[in-house]
């Protein structure tokens, strides 16, 4: 039925129909585990101002205080929007809800150009699922360096990649 469902879809229907619409629980707690709570202003590990779960400061935004968790969980489900829609329009084939939400913590973590330009992209719309796990290792350095934090967080997103 996928198959002749398909031949009568525009590209957007196709889309939505292919790939979830949102990071699922499990991906949302990988990104907040590895990410961490960090209530003040601080430089990640690549050297960009950070704050809360990950987010990286914007032109012209600051924050004077520390933020609360809740302040953190906002910024953070505003974030995981930007990964999603960027995974969303940069993969064209199927993905169960595990695979959608790997994705969206690689995406999450290096950005969505990080997403385009890469292999491991070039592999999930190629349906090359199984090769997935080892391309998302290959993405382990911060400045150059091989960071133990990001083979975890890789390991973690293939893992959740792997689950069924």
């Amino acid at each position: 039925m996928l198959a002749s469902s398909a031949s009568t879809l525009d590209n957007e229907q196709w889309q939505s129909f292919a790939v979830p619409n949102q990071c699922n629980q499990a991906g949302i707690d990988l990104i907040k585990k590895f990410e961490g709570f960090i209530p003040h202003v601080y430089l990640c590990a690549g050297g960009y101002p950070t704050i809360g779960y990950g987010h990286l400061l914007k032109e012209g935004e600051s924050f004077e205080h520390d933020i609360t968790e809740e302040q953190a969980e906002a910024l953070l489900r505003d974030d995981i929007a930007v990964a999603e829609r960027a995974v969303r329009n940069l993969i064209a084939v199927p993905l169960n809800s595990n695979q959608f939400s790997a994705l969206v913590s690689f995406t999450f973590n290096l950005g969505s150009g990080a997403l385009q330009a890469s292999t491991l992209r070039k592999r999930v719309n190629a349906k090359h699922y199984d090769d997935v796990p080892y391309q998302l290792q290959r993405w382990c350095y911060a400045g150059g360096v091989k960071l133990n934090g990001l083979i975890k967080r890789r390991e973690a997103e293939a893992a959740l990649w792997c689950k069924a």
